[in-house]
């Protein structure tokens, strides 16, 4: 990745095209390095409150000191509607970042050696904690549910038979005596069992689920809300959460008494997922499997939905 890619937010040209003219209050659920409010205070956004729960990203944003325009919070976006309402717009760029992947002491990444951590808020159980103290079965299930490794079982029982585990080189060594040796063109053996842990470290699909309640319930008729995700799982939950809202799941079967059906929430602004094209996957390579979807917020009163209508993975008896 060069130099710059850190500081390139992924399909944001799009965002900006599809949301024009971009104005108001937006807030940027996964703030990072800045790049999308940035983005958007120049096509027009009058302020930005921006939320991030890596200490990190507060680090690395002293230019916010100068820009009155911009506010930035320490917290997470599932309750993004505890910092702002009446929005025009929510942006989430979700998963992980270039400035969490490319430090090998937060323990991201498989290409570098470091502690076996993934903690975005740096507090909480790690990623060592997990593999550690967690039961052979619960490990499975993470990595399956979390990451679709299909051999989850025969992964967990080697962490459980080689723990204690405490770097990322230790758990990505392990992973690969597990697997095939990769063709020309696959990912790393351990890219799915590092997602699920990460995942799990994180709730990141609860949070996902939480926040796209939270920015219905912030946002404000006409405001829109752009989701950029990184793999199916969470591009499922975003569609199915868009469809659901903008009532476009399919009618009650004709054979069944007739219910009123509450009025959209959403209107779909991209009916179809956004992909980059080739310039900007040649600019950015992360940008490659990114999916952008887009909806538009109705005057319709906001609702709770139904967690597991979003296809969000489960794993029993785990909780973070």
């Amino acid at each position: 990745m060069s130099a710059a890619a850190p500081h390139t937010p992924v399909l944001i040209e799009p965002i900006i095209e599809a949301c024009a003219p971009v104005s108001g209050t937006w807030l940027d659920g996964t703030f990072g390095f800045g790049g999308y409010a940035r983005a958007l205070l120049e096509a027009g956004a009058a302020h930005v409150i921006g939320i991030d729960r890596d200490p990190l990203a507060h680090e690395l944003a002293g230019w916010v000191a100068d820009e009155p325009r911009v506010t930035l919070i320490r917290g997470t976006f599932s309750e993004l509607d505890r910092h702002g309402e009446a929005l025009d717009g929510v942006v989430l760029d979700l998963g992980v970042s270039s400035m969490q992947l490319d430090r090998p002491e937060r323990g991201f990444s498989f290409m570098s050696d470091g502690p076996l951590d993934m903690r975005m808020s740096q507090d909480g159980p790690s990623a060592a904690d997990l593999v550690n103290e967690l039961d052979e079965r619960t490990i499975a299930d993470i990595l399956f549910n979390y990451g679709e490794e299909r051999a989850s079982r025969r992964i967990a029982r080697a962490i459980v038979r080689a723990r204690p585990l405490a770097t990322t080189a230790e758990l990505a060594a392990l992973v690969e005596g597990c697997l095939p040796r990769p063709k020309p063109g696959q990912s790393h053996p351990a890219t799915r069992t590092f997602q699920a842990l990460r995942i799990a470290v994180n709730n990141e699909y609860g949070e996902l689920a939480e926040g796209l309640m939270a920015a219905e319930r912030a946002l404000a008729p006409g405001g829109l809300l752009a989701v950029v995700t990184f793999h199916s799982v969470e591009d499922r939950m975003v569609k199915r959460f868009m469809q659901a809202r903008a009532g476009q799941t399919g009618g009650p079967s004709r054979h069944a008494p007739d219910v009123a059906q509450a009025p959209p929430a959403f209107g779909l602004v991209t009916r179809k997922a956004i992909g980059a094209d080739e310039a900007e996957v040649a600019r950015n390579p992360r940008a490659r499997s990114a999916k952008l979807r887009i909806a538009r917020r109705t005057d319709a009163p906001a609702a709770p939905v139904d967690i597991k209508s979003l296809g969000m993975p489960v794993v029993k008896g785990f909780v973070t």
